[in-house]
């Protein structure tokens, strides 16, 4: 039986060159990998399994994984609670789940990259997985690691096909052969709860067979996964009370984590996302250009998601030998199905994908057809909430101080007085964004949703569907700078007026006719606004020729 006081002190006393090499000679000597996962699980599990998780967890986030190789410079103040969330996960792994990490780090060696050595200790961690897929999106991370944790849009690898291929029988029955379903022996992608395998299908009675997809939940997912809201719940709770050591908002962190919390929760809800796949194919019927997966209601279950097979390569990989020009029309096609048609659908309640990473978004280069995957993670905005985004991504284009912070408290939930600290400090953070913007390229709405972050960290509170959106379009940016498109990656303005006119049926503008009037006496004062900047030679380029009033010049 493995010592656990002396295992404890090889982690907390001896000097990390001399670490490794005693707690491998602390294992039962010439035992098997399950062996020594085993005798480690033993000892999480008895009288110092707590203490020892503590401290096992502070070696793994300080010496092996490092919190500064996951948190880049420009986000330094986010360091501590990065450090402290991760050695919280850890600690809170049940000995079943921790024991074969901790062994399997010990195994690799030791000139193994930190980077790996995160991926195979988020491995089976859907919590963890899901945060390193939005790390991965930030373009502040060194390439290599970025590089690693891309692989979890859409390369994770921790189940296998037999198991898979088990769940679907076991689940359908009979229902494969009444529809004369034949499986593929391979997965074809994996995500952090589900495994994607292809199949086909007959509809009884007619000859010709049909593609489709099981996107099928992993068998470990119901029992981690609840561990995982478990700790997601913890974690909400330990910032809650310690929120004053990091000097961010009280609510941030903690409302962070419940956001996170539900919608991993949000992930396994199949029925859910098999609801929302009906919606968004009726969203996008009428829409050239885009697909989105049709769902075999027949052979779906509450663990199992039957989709037909769309083809295509990720956006990225699909525009790598494209031309300047068609990886524009690319970024346009992408803004536009993202943004534009939710923000102008007819109906009273717009459906918005809420994660297009690269793993999400396939381009078929032989139909010109964006393929939209994984409504798992979705949100709405109500039409009212939709008018006053539409009027905050003007007003901003328009480096209007007063309309965007009117625009701000609209969106907010939360009442504040006009003459009260916050109020003015709000105030304060607008105009300072405003005069930080440059005048050329105009805003766009990347650059609305930067502002409403840094207002959130001052402490005003959003709708969750707000949130949502503003990380969908930070995801999107990152895929537009990827791919390389022309400029700024939200001329939100010029997509909402092209769908418009050319969709008048299915979509239409959420701003009232009292909106327009305020937008033109906005759009009257901008050249005035850029010339009290000192912004003469920009606003000449702004201008036809010969039309700069004189009292501008003078």
């Amino acid at each position: 039986m493995l010592n656990a006081s002396a295992f404890e002190a090889c982690l907390s006393h001896l000097t990390p060159p001399q670490r490794r090499a005693a707690i491998v000679e602390l294992l039962p000597e010439g035992s098997s990998h399950a062996e020594r996962v085993s005798a480690v699980e033993a000892v999480l599990c008895g009288l110092l399994g707590k203490s020892l998780r503590e401290t096992m967890a502070r070696w793994i986030v300080d010496e092996l994984v490092p919190v500064e190789k996951l948190v880049p410079t420009p986000y330094l103040n986010w360091r501590p609670p990065v450090r402290d969330a991760m050695v919280f996960v850890v600690s809170h792994l049940s000995p079943a789940r921790l024991a074969p990490k901790l062994v399997e780090q010990l195994e690799l060696s030791e000139k193994t990259p930190s980077e790996e050595r995160l991926l195979r200790l988020i491995a089976k961690v859907p919590g963890l997985q899901k945060l390193g897929q939005v790390i991965a999106r930030n373009r502040h991370l060194s390439p290599v690691l970025r590089n690693a944790l891309a692989s979890l849009e859409n390369g994770i690898r921790d189940s296998k096909a037999e198991e898979i291929i088990a769940i679907i029988k076991k689940e359908l029955g009979q229902r494969l052969k009444k529809y004369s379903v034949e499986i593929a022996p391979t997965i074809v992608s994996e995500a952090s709860v589900a495994a994607v395998i292809r199949f086909t299908w007959r509809e009884p009675g007619i000859k010709q067979r049909q593609r489709g997809v099981f996107k099928v939940l992993k068998p470990h997912i119901p029992a981690f996964f609840a561990e995982d809201l478990d700790y997601l719940h913890g974690l909400a709770q330990y910032f809650s009370e310690r929120h004053h050591r990091y000097g961010f908002p009280a609510r941030l962190l903690p409302d962070t984590f419940r956001k996170v919390q539900r919608l991993l929760a949000h992930e396994v809800d199949f029925v859910r996302e098999q609801r929302t796949l009906s919606e968004a194919s009726n969203l996008y019927s009428g829409i050239v250009g885009v697909r989105v997966p049709r769902v075999i209601q027949p052979l779906c279950t509450r663990a199992i998601t039957a989709l037909s097979e769309e083809r295509g390569v990720k956006v990225p990989n699909a525009t790598a030998r494209m031309s300047h020009e068609q990886r524009r029309k690319v970024a346009q096609q992408l803004i536009e199905a993202l943004v534009a048609v939710p923000l102008l659908t007819a109906n009273e309640h717009a459906v918005f994908h809420g994660d297009p990473h690269a793993g999400n978004l396939l381009y078929n280069k032989r139909t010109g057809d964006l393929v939209i995957l994984d409504w798992a993670l979705r949100e709405r905005l109500s039409r009212e909430q939709r008018r006053h985004l539409a009027l905050l991504f003007l007003m901003v284009s328009l480096r209007d101080p007063n309309g965007t912070y009117h625009e701000i408290l609209s969106l907010s939930q939360q009442v504040i007085r006009p003459t009260s600290r916050q109020a003015k400090a709000i105030q304060q953070t607008v105009r300072g964004f405003l005069e930080e913007l440059a005048v050329v390229p105009l805003a766009d709405g990347v650059e609305a949703m930067h502002l409403l972050e840094r207002i959130a960290l001052e402490g005003l509170k959003f709708p969750a569907p707000l949130i949502m959106l503003s990380k969908m379009m930070f995801t999107l940016d990152g895929i537009l700078h990827d791919i390389g498109g022309e400029g700024r990656a939200f001329s939100v303005a010029a997509h909402i007026v092209r769908h418009w006119i050319a969709h008048r049926k299915a979509f239409r503008s959420p701003l009232k006719a009292q909106d327009w009037i305020t937008l033109q006496l906005s759009a009257l004062l901008y050249v005035s606004r850029l010339w009290l900047k000192g912004e003469e030679i920009v606003i000449e380029q702004l201008l036809p020729a010969g039309t700069m009033p004189s009292i501008v010049r003078h």
